[in-house]
């Protein structure tokens, strides 16, 4: 388009309406360049080549809204810093998609753009249509695993959470609890690892010893965590630990059913609600357990 066209069309949008296309615009440059370094990263050739393709459709984009502002814009740093080590702490589909979640949030805003500029509107539908396309190409590995990892990870937190609390009441002693419940842990991964392992291989997996690594690793972490708080507190403070292990639980619950809403697209609230009842549940059950057995039996330790 001409320059004598351009200057036609600014005195039609009011500043407002330019504050937000500036916005846009910053987005699609900071996205873009986001794409671009993750895509640099990934050793996969087809995911390379899908991050690479949204990252110059985000370019693209951003070309389209610089017609209005005439400005060219840099990448945020920070934005680009952030979203860069979350995708290699917890995996570019996750960063890919918490970074395409917040896109959806500016529906509005697209919507009231389009009063003064129509475009906005083929913008949002084009970024719809090719980058959700591009989006459904990304294939990661720890994702296939997912099944394994949750495996691991709720059945440590149902057996260990109902195994402290019953030795809470049992025992009430920080340390000795801690012991039984780092010896029991560490059996319970190997005894967890090797039953996947060979449910897999009975299936005819390839992957078996992957699957076992993937479900022993998260069984093992959070035995760990959950044992912590016994270790942290001293000898007498055991309903403390007690408390503070419940605390964990909760949070590992918040923080893995958010990465699966996010990076699979499944429902948070009713997982958490779920998985959260079960251990809570089970852990109350082996509470009222403890102090039965120190009750009835005599048992003083």
């Amino acid at each position: 388009m001409s320059d004598s066209s351009t200057e036609s069309a600014k005195p039609s949008i009011s500043p407002e309406a330019l504050a937000q296309i500036r916005v846009f615009q910053q987005g699609e440059v900071t996205e873009a360049e986001i794409y671009r370094r993750i895509a640099a990263r990934t050793k996969d050739a087809r995911n390379r080549d899908a991050l690479s393709r949204i990252s110059q459709e985000e370019s693209y984009h951003a070309k389209r809204w610089q017609h209005y502002t005439d400005e060219e814009m840099r990448p945020e740093k920070r934005k680009v810093l952030f979203h860069t080590a979350i995708a290699r702490i917890f995996g570019f589909t996750f960063a890919v998609k918490l970074m395409e979640n917040g896109e959806n949030n500016a529906k509005d805003a697209y919507e009231k753009l389009a009063v003064e500029v129509p475009e906005a509107m083929e913008i949002r539908a084009d970024e719809i249509e090719h980058e959700q396309a591009l989006l459904e190409m990304l294939d990661e590995e720890r994702l296939s695993y997912v099944g394994s990892m949750v495996l691991g990870m709720n059945d440590a937190m149902v057996e260990m959470t109902g195994t402290l609390a019953g030795l809470t009441l049992a025992m009430q002693n920080t340390r000795l609890i801690a012991l039984s419940g780092l010896i029991t842990g560490i059996a319970a991964t190997l005894s967890m690892a090797s039953s996947e392992y060979l449910s897999s291989k009975s299936e005819g997996r390839s992957d078996a010893l992957k699957s076992a690594s993937y479900t022993g690793v998260a069984y093992l972490i959070t035995v760990a965590l959950l044992i912590l708080p016994y270790l942290l507190f001293d000898e007498a403070h055991y309903l403390w630990a007690l408390a503070t292990m419940i605390v964990i639980v909760l949070l590992i619950l918040v923080a893995f059913n958010y990465y699966l809403s996010v990076a699979q697209g499944l429902p948070f609230k009713k997982r958490f609600g779920q998985m959260a009842g079960i251990s809570l549940g089970v852990a109350a059950l082996s509470f009222v357990i403890g102090i039965a057995v120190k009750q009835f039996l005599g048992v003083d330790i």
